[in-house]
């Protein structure tokens, strides 16, 4: 990569080590899965048991008769090629996949991008109204959502949905499901009503993620604001906000380019209950149900997903963090 950009190979390099650290976390997930559950033997206790050839038949359908190891390189094989196998119940993974995908990119993407765009401007206002009325009661509203778990803070959203719903006599507000069942219309009337059934989990999404990144912000924010460099651009003429949001702010959001990254991934995981909650099916609800069922194909096909997740936003994090460095560029 001689004569390449510096930045190219340092993208470069990056990418080719989180393509080898995904791989490594879905072969582990797919051991423990594959050494711990026995799909076969709670077919066996069905009464009445199936018969002796449909659990043979799905000890093969599952490649139980391979080694672990060789097991995954099976999978992992199929997986280059589009297939992800199958579930205990016969149906192919890939078929259900794309859904489940959509399901939670539509969630947790728009949750995410606003929660962090929120948070990380409430963190930096807080930081430069450190102990104001402002600063206290942003860090009340951090304190109370953070110390509160998700499942409770969607229940809870709930009764003020039903309330608006109430107030304009017209349940516009939806709290159950993803879309309504046999609608008929338009794409701009299908985007509304699928409007209708996100603002609620999206809003209790976007409470946690503000909480959990002002937090982060304001501390950043607070180291930088009397660095050397910021008192200099000031005493240069700079008025006090383009000094704060030029210099600040900029290196301030340094610190937290890997947190974007790892906090998107850990989300999709951590929002299970945001959508058990709200009957979401996505890709959190499937590992929950993958587990309960004892399908390895699942928590797999799932595990690289959150992996590709991680991968891509860590990616994008390199990115972030060149832009706002300049020794990383160089």
């Amino acid at each position: 990569m001689k004569g390449t950009d510096p930045l190219i190979r340092f993208l470069a390099r990056r990418l080719i080590n989180y393509v080898v650290l995904c791989l490594v976390a879905v072969f582990l997930a797919f051991t423990l899965a594959s050494a711990t559950f026995d799909p076969v033997g709670i077919l066996q206790q069905r009464n009445p048991q199936p018969p002796a050839a449909t659990i043979e038949a799905k000890w093969v359908e599952l490649h139980l008769d391979q080694p672990v190891p060789q097991r995954f390189l099976t999978w992992i094989g199929g997986v280059v090629h589009g297939d992800f196998g199958v579930t205990v119940t016969s149906r192919p993974v890939a078929d259900e996949l794309p859904r489940r995908i959509g399901v939670s990119l539509r969630l947790f993407l728009i949750g995410t991008a606003v929660g962090m765009l929120l948070g990380v401007s409430l963190g930096a206002v807080s930081a430069i109204r450190q102990y104001r009325v402002s600063d206290h009661v942003a860090t009340l509203f951090a304190f109370v959502v953070l110390s509160t778990p998700v499942f409770v803070i969607g229940t809870l959203l709930k009764q003020p949905a039903q309330q608006f719903n109430d107030l304009i006599g017209n349940n516009w507000l939806q709290t159950t499901g993803e879309y309504t069942p046999g609608f008929s219309g338009g794409w701009l009337a299908g985007l509304g009503d699928r409007l209708r059934y996100l603002i609620v989990p999206t809003v209790t999404i976007v409470l946690g993620q503000i909480a959990f990144y002002s937090r982060y912000q304001r501390s950043a924010m607070l180291d930088v604001l009397e660095s050397d460099y910021v008192r200099t651009a000031r005493a240069k003429g700079l008025p006090r906000r383009r000094a704060l949001l030029k210099h600040g702010l900029r290196t301030a959001l340094i610190p937290m380019a890997t947190l974007f990254a790892f906090g998107f991934g850990l989300l999709v995981t951590g929002g299970t209950f945001t959508e058990k909650v709200f009957s979401w099916h996505g890709m959190g609800e499937w590992l929950i149900d993958g587990i309960g069922a004892q399908d390895a194909n699942v928590v797999a096909t799932v595990t690289l997903f959150i992996a590709v997740c991680v991968l891509v936003s860590v990616v994008l994090a390199d990115v972030l963090y060149a832009a706002l460095d300049p020794r990383v560029r160089a």
